[in-house]
């Protein structure tokens, strides 16, 4: 398992904040050359003026990201790029106005070990990282870009908003900040994106990380709101801290909206390259492959406890399948009791869903459906098989999930599992009941296997809430104690037998049953064997999808 990723413990990274661009040798000369044309002479001075503005931050800016423990953004892209690869655009944007050097962001295109992407970085050094007439162009014509060449973007976020003084520059036109995001729509599922949040990101300029497949914050810097603290005691007149409404720590466990937990710059970069390498380049790419790893810790038949009232940890399976480290956990803070995240089989990435009976007994609930329905569309996009391992009762009943639309979000996840069209496999880990067997991709959404452990249990419903459900008036008219407990048993027994596994593999409900330590070297076959599957699913113009 990758280890920080769960943990939220820094990483250190190997690149080198000296490799900064800004950090090269100035390329306008300035110093006397006798017979030089003095116009000449007098453009190359103020390209080196605005050159010089742009390579750093002033040194009172300096210290307050010193003070915040944050990277000049020129820092934060030589950390991402391979060293020498970046080729920066829009460099001398705004060069005629004081005071706005490329007019807060810097936008360009490197190599991340070896691959091309697109970044556009805030310099929350400028103005705070507003956004300007220029800004907005910038960040348009780098989208654009991405459009045009299918090329993967990553979105170094630290700003303020708008500036109010360009707003009808900026904002409602053809090519305003609107652009901006209905680029990202379009660039949805065509190439990854994503974004590292060091700052702010406020009002409409929340939306940029929101559209993007994966958002890392960096704690104690990073937020998102749509309206300040201070704009929500003057509107609404509730008064709430910055952290509560809008921190990282609140959006990685509350929201949802925030997918990693990081403790800084660096950290949230080195993240950021590690997720790309599970990615393709963009959707008609191959998948990267690595060189295949044995498990750090193989799975044996006593992994799984056998009695499914007893909980355990999902990620000893998890780990137990893949290659050694390479569990990429996805939102580890959100919705617990579902883990989803990348992995590597064989060098090969694949994408894990699975309950964990340790938290709230692995149920589902409305944000666990939402985590993962988001989840297997993004495999979906990226042609990522999907290994689904159910341990699940079902999901949550009762009226406050009713009334928070319990049936809409649990919809959403078996729209997910159905349309998806990349190879899929169910896992029966333990028990799969109700409709969580459904969410669970088992045996009525086509997935290319349905695969038992002999714990596992496929039935509507537990033993004893079926046997309760059935033949609870008849329980209560039994009054002789003895004979009730007697005839609860028979009834159960009976259940029991009416779900038997070897009936359920001998109706063809089951594919395979296997044991826990033959379990890898199946799935790797039947990988195998699924990479040419049909990605056709329905010819028409889109889903209508609950949401």
């Amino acid at each position: 398992m990758v280890s920080n990723v769960r943990e939220g413990m820094p990483v250190t990274s190997t690149s080198s904040a000296s490799s900064s661009p800004g950090a090269a040798a100035e390329p306008f000369a300035t110093g006397p050359d006798a017979g030089a044309d003095p116009k000449v002479t007098d453009v190359r001075s103020r390209l080196a003026a605005a050159y010089r503005a742009s390579a750093g931050p002033p040194q009172k800016a300096r210290a307050k990201l010193d003070a915040q423990g944050k990277l000049y953004v020129r820092d934060r892209i030589a950390l991402l790029f391979d060293e020498g690869s970046f080729v920066e655009d829009g460099r001398f944007a705004n060069a005629l106005a004081e005071g706005l050097p490329a007019d807060g962001v810097v936008t360009g295109r490197g190599t991340v070990d070896g691959r091309p992407a697109i970044v556009i970085a805030n310099d929350p050094t400028v103005k705070a990282g507003s956004w300007g007439s220029r800004t907005v162009e910038k960040i348009v014509r780098a989208t654009e870009m991405a459009l045009r060449e299918e090329l993967p973007v990553f979105w170094f976020v630290d700003s303020a908003g708008a500036r109010i003084t360009d707003q009808v520059e900026m904002f409602p036109g053809r090519r305003g900040a609107g652009r901006i995001f209905h680029n990202q729509v379009a660039l949805s599922g065509k190439v990854p994106q994503v974004c590292c949040l060091f700052g702010p990101s406020a009002a409409g300029g929340a939306y940029i990380p929101s559209f993007t497949d994966l958002i890392i914050m960096v704690e104690g810097n990073a937020s998102m709101y749509l309206g300040s603290p201070r704009m929500a005691e003057m509107v609404v007149g509730e008064k709430v801290s910055l952290e509560d409404m809008g921190g990282a720590r609140m959006h990685c466990t509350v929201s949802g909206v925030g997918d990693l937990l990081v403790a800084d710059d660096a950290e949230a970069i080195e993240l950021a390259k590690l997720y790309f390498s599970y990615l393709p380049t963009s959707w008609r790419s191959d998948l990267p492959t690595y060189a295949p790893e044995e498990p750090s810790r193989p799975l044996t038949r006593h992994t799984v406890p056998e009695r499914e009232s007893q909980p355990f940890d999902i990620h000893e399976v998890v780990e137990g399948l893949l290659d050694d480290e390479s569990f990429f956990e996805i939102k580890p803070l959100f919705a617990p009791e579902l883990v989803i995240g990348l992995g590597r089989l064989s060098g090969e990435t694949v994408g894990i869903v699975a309950n964990n009976s340790m938290v709230k007994g692995g149920v589902l609930f409305t944000d666990s459906a939402d985590k993962a329905a988001r989840f297997i569309w993004l495999c979906d996009a990226y042609s990522i098989p999907l290994v689904y391992l159910a341990d699940v009762p079902g999901f949550m009943i009762g009226s406050e999930v009713e009334r928070g639309g319990i049936i809409r979000h649990g919809a959403k996840m078996v729209h997910a599992v159905s349309s998806a069209t990349v190879p899929q496999f169910c896992v029966v880990v333990r028990k799969a009941y109700g409709a969580g067997l459904y969410a669970m991709g088992g045996p009525g959404f086509g997935p290319d296997a349905t695969i038992a452990l002999p714990t596992a249990r496929i039935a509507v419903m537990g033993p004893e809430a079926a046997v309760n459900a059935v033949y609870a008036n008849k329980i209560v008219a039994i009054d002789d104690e003895a004979e009730r407990a007697l005839f609860v048993q028979e009834k159960r027994a009976e259940y029991e037998q009416d779900v038997d596994l070897e009936r359920l593999a001998a109706d063809l409900v089951l594919d395979q049953v296997v044991e826990a330590d033959a379990l890898r070297d199946e799935l790797l076959l039947r990988l195998r064997y699924a990479r040419k599957r049909d990605r056709h699913f329905a010819t028409k113009r889109r889903d209508v999808p609950p949401v």
